[in-house]
This record gives structure tokens, C-alpha cells and sequence, in this order.
């Protein structure tokens, strides 16, 4: 059983790996500091109430399921092997992955697994026997610890793994036969870490700030300068969070109109702009947007 703390800190987990640089960078661009100390896995935080420690997102699901982590950043395909009884309390959507099953090109008949009994291979054994039984196929599962693209086609007909854009499933011989879940970085709560208000106050708080900096992430800041007769038909084409910030021109010589914008919609939306009379159109990074 693990022990309670004795004090309100937060116990927050990091990851180690293909997920730290993308976290550390949301927690800084968020103003949150995260600095490496004579311990290397456990570092310090410029977020008071908090304390961190470095741990492989595989383990970051385990202790925040047991309790002895409150918050961390882990994969939803994790969460989901593990079956962790956690609550999601932000979806950064970074890292995206696809849990897929593929087999070598050359079982495959007509596209399709060959009507025999298999042997399926991967890190994912929760993931892998549902999918398995959902598909109605007859197979021997086998765990394996890594590379597990290598096992076909001497050691494994099948795989269940996950990628991200499937060249290395592509290089390896092996073709996408289906789609298991897909999966992005997340941030994971154990619920009995949020029952006490304060604690859970101050959590909310740390996602309010994240969730600041994704948003900003979608949208730039665009001004443009519009004339008095043109105004009303150039603000109609803006897609701006609420309503957009005009301004008077100085000597009274037009408009100057500010909102942040969907930053993929750009492509669209500047020609369009200046179609309708919009001059001087300038594009800005946002770092946050808190509504």
C-alpha cells in the first residue's frame, strides 16, 4: 500500500524518452522552469506546491495508478494497455501515434491475414488480445521488449505496434492490416489526487496554464489596415476567437484590425483579406490565450 503524504505537494511525473522534449517545452513556453539537479530524475520546478521526478511513461502509468505519482504525462495507448484507472485531465496532442497491426507482405492474401492460426507479437498484450478477439482471429500471443518490427516474418506473422508515419513498418516488409486506437501525449490524474478542493484548485491551475499554450500554438495574432468603406466586409471573412480589436487610424485615415486566427487557415484567409481591401497585413506568433 502506498504511504499518504503528509503535506499538500503535488507529486508530478515527467517523461523520459521520445516524450520529454516535447512536455518540457509546453511547461516552458508555459513560464514554468523544469532544471536538472545532482539527482538527474528528480529535478526542480519553478511551479511552487509541486515536485517532480523522471520517470519512463510505462511507469509514470503505474505509479499514478497505485498512487504514489498525483499527475503525469503518458500516452494514451499506456493508459489504455494498462487499463489504469486515471483521470484525463488535458490531451496536449503531441507525439501522435497509430496502434496498428501489420504483417509481412508476402502472408497476406488478397490484402487480408491468411484464415490460420498466427503468431502475434508486441509490447501491447491488453491492446493486442482485444483486438484480436474483435477481429475474430485465432492467434498465439508473444510478448516482446522493443524492435518489435524485427519479428516478421521468421519469429511472428503479426505485429501490434505503434507509428507514428509507418516507414519503419514500410522498411521492415510489413503492411497495415488495421487500426487498433490511436494516441497522443496526455496529462493523467489519479482521482483520489484531486477529492481534496485545494489540491484539485491547484491542478486545474497547471492545466488552465497548458492549455493556454496549446491553444496558442493554433492561432497567430494578424492585423490588417482597412479603409472606413471597406471595414465591414473585411470583418466579416475574419474567423477571430470572439469579436476583433479596431482601432482608428491616425488622421482618422482608415482602420487598423486585430485577431487571432486559426494559423492553418492562413494560407486561405490572407488572400482573401486583401481581396477585401485589407493593406499592411502583419503575422504574429502568440505564446498564450487564456479565455
Amino acid at each position: 500500500m502506498t504511504a499518504e503524504k503528509s503535506n499538500s505537494t503535488i507529486r508530478l511525473a515527467l517523461p523520459k524518452g521520445h516524450l520529454e522534449d516535447g512536455v518540457l517545452r509546453l511547461l516552458a513556453d508555459a513560464g514554468i522552469r523544469v532544471r536538472a539537479g545532482s539527482r538527474g530524475y528528480r529535478p526542480s520546478i519553478s511551479l511552487p506546491g509541486y515536485e517532480t521526478k523522471i520517470l519512463r511513461p510505462q511507469n509514470i502509468v503505474e505509479m499514478l495508478h497505485v498512487g504514489s505519482r498525483d499527475i503525469g504525462f503518458a500516452g494514451a495507448d499506456w493508459v489504455a494497455e494498462v487499463q489504469a484507472d486515471l483521470v484525463e485531465l488535458l490531451d496536449t496532442g503531441m507525439d501522435p501515434v497509430r496502434i496498428v497491426a501489420a504483417a509481412p507482405i508476402s502472408i497476406l492474401e488478397n490484402g487480408k491475414l491468411p484464415p490460420r492460426r498466427l503468431i502475434v507479437a508486441s509490447e501491447y498484450e491488453t491492446l493486442s488480445r482485444k483486438w484480436l478477439e474483435k477481429e475474430n482471429l485465432d492467434a498465439q500471443f508473444v510478448l516482446t521488449y522493443g524492435a518489435t518490427e524485427v519479428f516478421p516474418p521468421e519469429d511472428a506473422d503479426l505485429i501490434v505496434d505503434n507509428t507514428a508515419t509507418g516507414s519503419t513498418l514500410a522498411a521492415n516488409g510489413l503492411e497495415i492490416v488495421g487500426e487498433v486506437m490511436r494516441s497522443t501525449t496526455r496529462l493523467y490524474a489519479n482521482p483520489r489526487s484531486l477529492e481534496n478542493p485545494a489540491r484539485k484548485e491547484q491542478v486545474d491551475q497547471l492545466v488552465m496554464l497548458l492549455r493556454s499554450v496549446l491553444e496558442a500554438r493554433k492561432r497567430v495574432m494578424l492585423e490588417v489596415n482597412v479603409s472606413a468603406d471597406d471595414l465591414d466586409a473585411l470583418v466579416e471573412a475574419l474567423p477571430c476567437m470572439r469579436e476583433p480589436t479596431i482601432s482608428t487610424l491616425h488622421g482618422s485615415g482608415g482602420y487598423a484590425v486585430k485577431a487571432a486566427v486559426p494559423r492553418n487557415e492562413l494560407p486561405l484567409l490572407i488572400p482573401v483579406l486583401k481581396s477585401r481591401g485589407g493593406t499592411d497585413i502583419v503575422v504574429t506568433d502568440l505564446a498564450q490565450i487564456v479565455p
